[in-house]
């Protein structure tokens, strides 16, 4: 990329309803993104808490973030596309030449933030090269755990080109359209960087609020919510959170997990097991990914 060339701008985006009822950290999520935009653009849906209100006294002082009031549509039972229409309410607002999709309940560390816009930097030039991929930290049952078995995805792409023609059938990833008619996987290049993913530890009254909210939009009854998991899915985490979780951390997430050594298998834990081995054999990943490294 020339010297001379013209610098990327840089969307966020997400969309948000109930945060607080739910125990999302999105103000600190929102916060760690924002040094790394130039606008961010998020799809408020009228809740039944005060998140609206939160989001507004922080755009108070940010002027970066521009607000898409919207409503959802309750009859909505198809498989999370009532999170794709709200997802693409917020990008279709995005002026950028790439978008950043956040979701309410991830984060980026401040020491990647200049990784990330080297990433972007070094491959806006090449047309070839349609998303960025970041690699996944996802924290289960307390903040001092990773889930690590291929049934959470690894990698996703989290940075897509503004320019393209694209769209979201559920919340998680994007379909690019060749001739306005075929869709495939973005063309995708590393990021070199993390999403830090707190979705699983939030305090278990959060999550049940959660699942019972979810169940709509997925055409099932919620579980009782408790954090049960294969402990040979798991790993320590030793490194550091970014700083603007700490308050969230602290008030806001499970306090306390311990991996039970006696767990029973549900058959699909069974299968990522076998998977697992797999991969230390042969040095697969077999994790689902929606996206072609091309770079």
């Amino acid at each position: 990329m020339s010297s001379t060339a013209p610098r990327a701008v840089i969307s966020g985006f997400t969309f948000l309803r109930n945060g607080v009822k739910l125990g999302f950290p999105f103000e600190a999520s929102i916060r760690s993104i924002l040094p790394l935009v130039d606008e961010f653009v998020i799809a408020l849906g009228a809740g039944e808490d005060d998140t609206v209100a939160r989001i507004h006294a922080l755009a108070a002082t940010e002027p970066k973030l521009r607000i898409l009031d919207t409503l959802w549509n309750e009859r909505m039972a198809e498989r999370g596309f009532v999170y794709a229409q709200q997802k693409m309410i917020a990008q279709y607002a995005c002026t950028g030449d790439w978008a950043f999709y956040l979701e309410g309940d991830e984060v980026l560390h401040e020491g990647e933030l200049a990784a990330i816009r080297a990433s972007v930097d070094r491959h806006h030039g090449n047309p070839q090269v349609e998303a960025l991929v970041f690699d996944y930290l996802h924290f289960y049952g307390s903040p001092q755990w990773l889930a690590v078995s291929p049934a959470w995805y690894r990698r996703e792409c989290r940075l897509i080109r503004n320019t393209i023609r694209s769209y979201a059938p559920d919340g998680q990833f994007w379909v690019v359209m060749d001739k306005h008619r075929q869709g495939r996987h973005p063309k995708a290049a590393l990021a070199n960087a993390h999403i830090y993913h707190y979705g699983h530890v939030r305090r278990l009254d959060y999550m049940q609020a959660k699942m019972d909210q979810v169940s709509k939009y997925w055409s099932h009854q919620p579980p009782k919510m408790r954090y049960s998991i294969d402990p040979q899915a798991l790993r320590p985490f030793d490194g550091t959170h970014p700083a603007c979780m700490a308050d969230w951390l602290a008030h806001d997430a499970e306090p306390a997990f311990t991996p039970d050594p006696n767990h029973p298998l549900t058959r699909r834990e069974r299968k990522h097991r076998h998977a697992m081995r797999l991969e230390r054999w042969f040095g697969w990943d077999l994790s689902h990914k929606h996206y072609t490294l091309v770079a």
